[in-house]
Formats: structure tokens, C-alpha cells, sequence
């Protein structure tokens, strides 16, 4: 298999966190990027930090890197390799699956580091 491409994209990042009976801010579906994630414990929101939110709690300045894709459901390891990479290397991530592909949020900070710690384990970016 030919190593798995990556790209970091633009936007930073807020991780909100909502109380599960909360109404979901209509604002949030405007923004350029967003993930919500309804549990009976809470509501989770991943949006562009332009967008203020009054939520709970907040998690500011995270950096996005995608894995390109449209990846098949039939591959495996895909988390699990580029999650113990960024572990080794000491770098949290919280992690967004879609349909298609997954993304990589890694706190700003370690944004240089993860990309180095990728590229040395054999992923490229584009």
C-alpha cells in the first residue's frame, strides 16, 4: 500500500462542550467547518474558532490535518498508525471520522511536531 497522504488545512479550531438537553446554536451550521456529536452525557462541538459559542466548556487552538481520502471502508489501521505515531511522539489528538475520510486535530502548539513526527514515520503531505 502507498504510504497515506495528509494535509494540514487552514482553520483553528474550538472543541465546545454543551449539557445534552442544551439547544444546538443555529450559528454553528453557518460555519466553514463543524462537527456535532450528541451523547446522553453531553454535546460536543468542533467548529472554526472565529465562531464564538457560550458553551460549558471550551478547548481552544487546534490545527486540523486530514487524511485524504475517499478512503475505503475496508482498510484498517488507518487510526490506529497515525494515532501511534502522535502518542510516541507525545502529542494528543482528538480524532473526527466521517464518511469519506478522518481528521486529526492536534493542539496548535504541536502542529510543526506532529507534521515532523508523520513525515518521519513515512506519510506525506501534500
Amino acid at each position: 500500500m502507498e504510504p497515506l497522504k495528509l494535509k494540514l488545512l487552514q482553520e483553528n479550531l474550538t472543541i465546545h462542550r454543551f449539557d445534552p438537553d442544551d439547544e444546538i446554536p443555529k450559528k454553528v451550521y453557518e460555519a466553514r467547518f463543524y462537527n456535532v456529536v450528541k451523547t446522553r452525557e453531553e454535546i460536543s462541538i468542533v467548529c472554526t474558532s472565529d465562531l464564538k459559542l457560550n458553551s460549558w466548556n471550551q478547548e481552544k487552538d487546534w490545527s486540523m490535518i486530514k487524511v485524504m481520502g475517499p478512503l475505503d471502508f475496508s482498510l484498517t489501521g488507518i487510526l490506529s498508525g497515525i494515532a501511534g505515531v502522535l502518542a510516541e511522539a507525545k502529542i494528543g489528538i482528538f480524532v473526527i471520522s466521517t464518511f469519506d475520510t478522518d481528521y486529526f486535530l492536534v493542539k496548535s502548539q504541536d502542529t510543526h511536531l506532529a507534521m515532523a513526527a508523520l513525515q518521519k514515520a513515512g506519510y506525506q503531505f501534500v
